[in-house]
């Protein structure tokens, strides 16, 4: 793949300002896998390698539901103007605010990225991207960045909520969700809603490298059960969840609405 972390091209530009455009007139975009991958240089071998690592996830085992339905690792990182990724304290993950239930495992704890994916071109490259989409959002110094590699598997006789907590608010600047792929599997539909709960936009991310983008300041967000096409075999679903918060930012003049 493509080196990114100098400026971006032409093309990976018009991408990135259309995102951008989008979250400040509607709050939410879906950008198709072929934006994303001219964005981040990759191609359809690139997207199954990066799919690797969803074979190394950890169980989550929260008391409210299966453990061995749910597998996901956590990262903290920190993302500064210069496109400078470096790695933060590994705490127990929860979500700030009333934004809904916290998915935590029981201990709550959360076992991390492995050194692997934190070192992966690829990864780097899709937060420095969005690291630029949001920069439309909040003029950041440095973004707070979290990052959730997440597989559910549902069988037959049990479907599966990709998110557990319902509609929420992940407490961040920008929301983002990528597919990384998905085998025998039905739904997982993602709902963007204004506060007032008009629905803003819904889409059933199928590609690899598509992605889901919401302003998470201005919108709540909900993802509808995953379950087999067939029913002779589990269903899974793999996706790259990825929050930015500003962490030291000077507000732009675009206001959440």
């Amino acid at each position: 793949m493509a080196d990114i972390a100098g400026a971006p091209t032409r093309r990976s530009a018009g991408e990135i300002a259309r995102a951008r455009q989008a979250l400040l007139s509607r709050h939410a975009q879906v950008m198709e896998s072929a934006a994303v991958s001219r964005c981040v240089g990759a191609d359809a071998a690139d997207w199954r390698r990066f799919g690797l690592h969803w074979e190394d996830l950890a169980p989550e085992g929260h008391a409210a539901w299966d453990d061995t339905h749910r597998l996901r690792r956590y990262g903290h990182f920190s993302l500064d103007r210069t496109g400078a990724l470096r790695p933060a304290p590994h705490p127990a993950f929860a979500q700030p605010g009333d934004t809904g239930p916290l998915p935590l495992g029981d201990d709550g704890h959360i076992e991390p990225l492995t050194d692997v994916f934190a070192a992966d071109p690829l990864f780097k490259a899709l937060v420095r991207m969005l690291g630029r989409i949001a920069s439309c959002l909040q003029d950041a110094g440095v973004w707070s960045v979290r990052v959730h590699p997440i597989r559910v598997v549902a069988s037959a006789d049990r479907t599966v909520l990709p998110v557990p907590e319902g509609r929420h608010r992940a407490g961040a600047t920008l929301v983002s969700s990528l597919l990384v792929g998905r085998q025998n599997a039905v739904g997982g539909r993602h709902t963007v809603y204004a506060p007032d709960g008009t629905r803003l936009l819904t889409a059933t991310l199928h590609e690899p490298g598509s992605l889901l983008l919401g302003d998470d300041r201005a919108t709540l967000h909900e993802v509808g059960a995953v379950r087999p096409a067939e029913t002779t075999g589990p269903a899974r679903r793999d996706v790259l969840v990825t929050t930015l918060t500003a962490h030291r930012s000077a507000e732009r003049d675009a206001q959440v609405g």
